[in-house]
């Protein structure tokens, strides 16, 4: 990965979820020697809606506002201290709201990490409408901190896992799925899908496809295509292919149950793009059972 700065910026809001994100980005700023930024948005806007409220009325609620902020940003400097010491943690209240905040912040990092659930704006952030805004806008990949059945015990065993597909995209989460395998020192699982019904128009026309063999033949063909080089650049990582017939979604949460890191491309040729980014965006963020890394495209020159 490279961005301008070295550092792991993590968001938080005082939520467990919040914990445990914080808690797993201070450990992969500590393995990678980065430092640590913790990130808060007080949310002001819409707080005195309604009417009727007194200057004191909103000056008061805004102090409350403020403290919790403050609290939640102090926990979470305790919580990442407690990981490593000797990791240097930087922290930032800002009266912004969470997905514009979230986005500039990204520009300055290697790595934007949050939450699965949150009391704050963070859970309708990610779990909400405003998904793609952060997935599909960030300048850095995103890591959305999740834990098994739901919950918010992460996984600390278990491959790394990559969704394959044919995408531009799809070759820089392949690069980073093998760089966290390295880091670990953990198995590399690439799922690549493939399905012989496709859908040919806006009214979801189904067309089987003929001869399964040869096109299966074929996404083997691409998933060794992709694959291509990465295992003589990192000879520590064992990798393991996996080549389904299934939608991708369904692969990637089945693979999901297993590892400790999912990596997709937020755009891809079939079933990526639509999963991350269309109707079907949350997916991963909401049931996979481990954190999930979204690739953003490296911006042009």
């Amino acid at each position: 990965m490279s961005t301008t700065d070295p550092r792991i910026t993590v968001g938080v809001d005082g939520s467990a979820g919040s914990a445990a994100a914080v808690a797993w980005a201070a450990k992969l700023a500590s393995l990678r020697g980065l430092e640590l930024k913790i990130v808060h948005g007080l949310q002001i806007a819409g707080l005195c809606y309604g009417g009727g409220m007194t200057g004191i009325g909103a000056a008061t609620l805004f102090e409350a506002v403020q403290a919790d902020g403050e609290r939640a940003v102090a926990d979470a400097h305790t919580l990442a201290a407690s990981v490593d010491q000797d990791l240097v943690v930087t922290t930032e209240l800002r009266k912004d709201p969470p997905v514009p905040m979230l986005i500039d912040e990204s520009r300055h990092a290697r790595m934007l990490v949050v939450g699965r659930t949150g009391t704050g704006g963070f859970a309708d952030m990610l779990l909400g409408g405003t998904a793609a805004s952060v997935a599909g806008h960030a300048h850095c990949p995103v890591a959305v901190v999740r834990g098994r059945h739901d919950s918010t015990v992460v996984p600390e065993s278990g491959p790394v896992v990559v969704g394959v597909d044919g995408s531009p995209n799809s070759e820089q989460a392949i690069a980073i799925a093998f760089e966290e395998a390295s880091l670990r020192g953990v198995p590399l699982i690439a799922v690549h899908a493939w399905n012989d019904v496709t859908y040919e128009d806006a009214f979801g026309t189904a067309r089987i496809l003929t001869q399964p063999e040869t096109l299966e033949q074929d996404e083997e063909r691409l998933l060794g295509q992709r694959l291509a080089g990465w295992p003589e650049k990192y000879p520590d990582v064992e990798i393991n292919r996996r080549l389904v017939r299934d939608r991708p979604r369904h692969a990637l949460l089945e693979a999901a149950a297993e590892a400790r890191l999912v990596v997709v491309g937020s755009r891809g040729r079939g079933g990526f793009a639509g999963m991350l980014l269309g109707s079907r965006s949350q997916a991963l963020v909401e049931h996979a059972g481990c954190p999930v890394l979204v690739v953003r495209p490296t911006p042009k020159a």
